[in-house]
């Protein structure tokens, strides 16, 4: 680690010329669900829950996001008929499932073309750390599990930038799952801080009493797996990929062959589903999860804090 401190402050030093460039604001609000380390925090999974509760307040949000994985597009509305991820990469094909997406590297551009086609709020998934984009709202998500690692930079340690300079551009922090860390205690008493909760759906129950082998290519399968254990299932095989994983026919015969196993099933994840060929789906079971908030008006004050940004 020591041997990579050097490159850590040049990562700083990036960071912070970036962050001085100017942004470019849009007439509706924009809401960045970001954290600060590499690997899966849960942005996803709370900007799908976000959309359901802005559709649900009468509101048309349209997604943006790189669509990491996918294609260099510079601006680019996702069409499920016919992208896949590897156009796309496989969170855009899981937004656009439920909202008009658009990803590609000019996120001003991008939010443009939303707001022509009729969005009248924005959720930025990732680019908390690009200013390009003004945000009117920013919310720090946190693995509660993971917490920051060893609090170094890339490429000493996983966080993009410091804590510190990060809670300086935030209004509101997310954690996920227990706060193995005492994260929160690191926050300013004034910034807004909620807590949630992943749990499957109810139809994960099928698979009690079976041999369960699952794998999964999201930012920290153990994650996953873990879940899947607290919900009383039987893991004979746990499979990790790397995140964003494509799988390619090698990966899919052998996980096909474990399937043929008496008394198993396969089971992944609705990310790695969706870079599944179809027929594959046929022998895979999808755990699908929900977002549970420990205190539910905290979502409801959140984003009347946003809409109010913009009055």
């Amino acid at each position: 680690m020591r041997l990579l401190s050097p490159v850590s402050y040049l990562t700083h030093y990036l960071g912070q010329k970036r962050l001085a460039r100017p942004s470019e604001h849009v007439s509706v609000p924009v809401l960045c669900i970001g954290n600060i380390t590499v690997g899966g925090a849960g942005k996803t999974p709370l900007t799908l829950d976000f959309i359901k509760r802005l559709k649900k307040l009468g509101h048309t949000p349209h997604v943006i996001t790189r669509g990491y994985g996918g294609q260099r597009h510079k601006f680019h509305k996702v069409d499920l008929q016919h992208d896949n991820a590897a156009t796309v990469g496989d969170e855009a094909l899981l937004l656009a499932a439920k909202a008009p997406t658009w990803c590609g590297l000019d996120r001003v551009l991008n939010a443009q073309k939303a707001i022509t086609e009729g969005a009248d709020c924005l959720i930025l998934d990732d680019g908390f750390q690009n200013p390009s984009l003004y945000k009117d709202m920013s919310l720090l998500v946190f693995d509660g599990e993971f917490g920051v690692g060893n609090n170094h930079l890339l490429p000493a340690g996983p966080l993009r930038e410091t804590l510190e300079g990060a809670l300086e551009r935030t209004q509101g922090a997310v954690i996920i799952g227990p706060d193995r860390h005492k994260l929160e205690q690191k926050f300013p008493p004034s910034l807004p801080c909620a807590h949630l909760a992943f749990y499957p759906r109810p139809e994960i129950r099928a698979l009690l009493g079976k041999q369960v082998i699952a794998f999964a290519g999201i930012g920290r399968p153990e994650k996953f797996f873990d879940m899947l254990r607290e919900a009383g299932l039987y893991l004979l095989h746990t499979i990790p990929f790397p995140d964003h994983h494509t799988y390619d026919n090698t990966d899919l015969n052998d996980l096909a062959m474990l399937a043929k196993i008496p008394g198993t099933a396969l089971v992944t994840t609705a990310k790695d589903a969706v870079k599944l060929p179809p027929e594959f789906l046929r022998i895979v079971t999808i755990v699908q999860v929900d977002l549970y908030w420990e205190k539910p008006e905290m979502a409801d004050y959140l984003l009347e804090k946003l809409f109010s940004q913009k009055t």
